[in-house]
């Protein structure tokens, strides 16, 4: 059954406005000296006591702009239409700074802050006196740090994406941001141009506000905040510079005040249907391979059993439709003009891959709201059973190397399938000796060295890089050959590590590698030189080595002392590796996990005075 909306101004039911908690604060008689104190505070930059007693929803907007997030910036000015929606409703609006995240700008990287601004989140949601939140999301991590938080609180909560740049354009070419990085940095190697050419080009890739304008993992989770019912239908890929970005900000605040009185919360829409919604959805738009991290994060925080062989058995089997960088060739902007995800759902509805009653934010089924998208125009979006590929999704991978890791099928090229999977008596698997890096400074310090002997029949393994490692897991899986492979033509060799690699990238390398080499997985043992296995069809990666020498490698790590990483420089980086878990089940801080339907299971805090 789907919720339908009320008017906004009563609750569903008998009619009468349902108790708001934020009157625990402002309008409580049974202790006036504490509702006294909490009230005279508020009043000082020009609210009411009249409009703080109201009983009117009081609404957080989560503010994730700020001048150290770029790609979430604009949202300071989409902020005031969401006021204006908010006031339009009958709510009041308070908005609030959330811990800023830059995946281009923050160092060792931004998963590392991802958990540090969900926990500010979750304490601001839980301890001050808001009945509802928008949470502004936009560049890669402040998508699920704000979901997290809205999920772990369990409070009224709604998504307003910022969407994506314009599309960025070089000598009448579309230079999608992240994707024409790695493409450059392949030129720049091969001699065909030079670094004020290589920064011009990437420079170009970013014309407007907004975050990456390519399929990049800052889509993808905005995407999939959509398919998870998060967002009003359509949010997600419309340009950050268009009106209709203000138009549904508006709209956004309008609606997260129906949402209080109706008391519709993440715990009534973030669904195991929901959930593998999100997975198929990944799957039909070339998402990025950081989806499974964050997602397997939310599903944890509200409750919802999602394993990462979820990915594979719910969506390995759903075709590519969405024709943008880096798995295909438009843009932001074209991907909104064809109808952006509700023409995706509309079109895997068709071919009953969605659970249309799935709940969303505005009371209805996702399968009803897209009822009416456009359809696929067979060029920025394709047909479901005339695809760009046919099996899109991921594919999870285990043995001695890991317990699981994951690979992107839909942006494996022709040349890596020709020289790597098309071996008629070994289709889909190959072999190749082993190169070992020590995370990204060792690689870069010597992939040119021709000591190592890099040909053709290489497997680029890059370790030290995953949650506890890193820490953080950093974006730097997807490496480069050497620029004398290049220069022959070779673009790709296969690389497998224990970090991440941008969503941007079309690298279809093994990554997420769980349990990392900082937690003695497999990768810890490995050697370079070492003959490896990877085979497609049966799942498997593994080091070809007998049992004894495996046991005896793993007894001499243990000895040893352990895999060892790099030592903490901030309190924060001690306080993260301490309490993260693995890729697979989410980079969770672990302890958080068992903290569910806050809100409603402790009440409002103790008093402060």
């Amino acid at each position: 059954m789907t919720k339908k909306p009320t008017n906004g101004h009563a609750p569903a039911g008998n009619g009468t406005r349902r108790h708001l908690r934020s009157q625990d604060w402002f309008n409580n008689p049974h202790n006036p000296g504490m509702t006294a104190l909490y009230m005279e505070r508020y009043l000082n930059f020009g609210l009411t006591r009249a409009e703080l007693q109201s009983g009117k929803p009081i609404i957080g907007i989560a503010q994730t702009g700020n001048d150290l997030s770029p790609c979430n910036r604009h949202h300071i000015e989409l902020a005031h239409r969401v006021r204006e929606g908010i006031r339009e409703a009958g709510g009041i609006a308070m908005e609030f700074p959330t811990h800023p995240i830059q995946e281009t700008g923050k160092r060792p990287t931004a998963a590392l802050d991802r958990n540090l601004a969900y926990l500010g989140l979750v304490e601001v949601l839980y301890g001050y006196p808001l009945d509802g939140v928008v949470l502004t999301t936009g560049c890669d991590k402040t998508t699920p740090a704000c979901m997290m938080a809205a999920a772990t609180v369990n409070l009224p909560a709604i998504v307003l994406s910022g969407g994506p740049m314009l599309n960025g354009w070089h000598d009448g070419e579309r230079t999608g941001s992240g994707t024409i990085v790695w493409k450059s940095r392949e030129r720049l190697a091969a001699g065909e141009i030079d670094y004020e050419e290589f920064m011009e080009i990437v420079a170009s890739s970013a014309p407007s506000v907004g975050h990456c304008n390519t399929m990049g993992t800052a889509s993808t989770m905005n995407a999939l905040a959509e398919a998870l019912g998060f967002s009003l239908p359509g949010c997600a890929a419309i340009p950050a510079p268009y009106r209709e970005r203000g138009q549904i900000a508006y709209e956004t605040g309008k609606r997260i005040v129906d949402m209080v009185w109706e008391d519709l919360k993440p715990s009534d829409f973030l669904t195991r249907k929901a959930f593998e919604n999100c997975i198929v959805v990944n799957s039909a738009i070339g998402g990025s391979t950081n989806a499974p991290i964050h997602i397997n994060a939310l599903a944890r925080h509200i409750g919802v059993e999602l394993s990462i062989d979820d990915w594979q058995k719910v969506g390995h089997d759903v075709p590519l439709l969405v024709n943008l960088q880096p798995a295909g060739f438009y843009l932001g902007e074209e991907f909104h003009r064809s109808g952006g995800v509700p023409t995706v759902i509309r079109e895997l509805v068709k071919h009953k891959r969605i659970h249309e009653d799935a709940l969303t934010v505005n009371g209805r089924g996702i399968g009803e709201n897209c009822a009416s998208a456009p359809k696929p125009d067979q060029d920025v979006i394709w047909a479901y059973d005339k695809p760009m590929v046919k099996d899109a999704g991921f594919l999870v991978l285990r043995g001695n190397l890991f317990d699981s890791a994951i690979m992107k099928t839909s942006v494996i090229s022709k040349e890596f399938r020709e020289r790597y999977l098309s071996n008629p008596k070994d289709l889909n698997a190959f072999e190749g000796r082993a190169v070992v890096f020590e995370g990204p400074e060792d690689y870069h310090e010597r992939i040119e060295d021709p000591a190592l002997g890099i040909d053709e029949h290489c497997v680029l393994f890059i370790r030290g890089t995953g949650p506890i490692g890193y820490p953080g897991g950093a974006e730097v899986v997807n490496m480069q050959p050497p620029a004398a492979l290049i220069k022959r033509g070779i673009l790709a060799l296969p690389c497998i590590g224990d970090g991440r690699q941008s969503g941007t990238s079309g690298s279809p390398s093994i990554l997420n590698a769980s349990p990392e080499a900082a937690a003695n997985g497999g990768l810890a043992i490995l050697k370079t030189g070492d003959k490896v296995r990877i085979d497609l069809n049966k799942g498997s990666a593994n080091i070809l080595i007998t049992d004894e020498e495996l046991k005896k490698r793993h007894a001499d790590l243990k000895a040893a002392g352990g895999f060892k990483h790099p030592p903490n420089q901030t309190p924060w980086q001690e306080i993260y590796r301490n309490t993260v878990g693995q890729q697979s089940t989410g980079a969770c801080m672990e302890l958080a996990t068992r903290y569910q339907n806050v809100a409603s299971a402790f009440g409002v805090p103790r008093d402060n005075h």
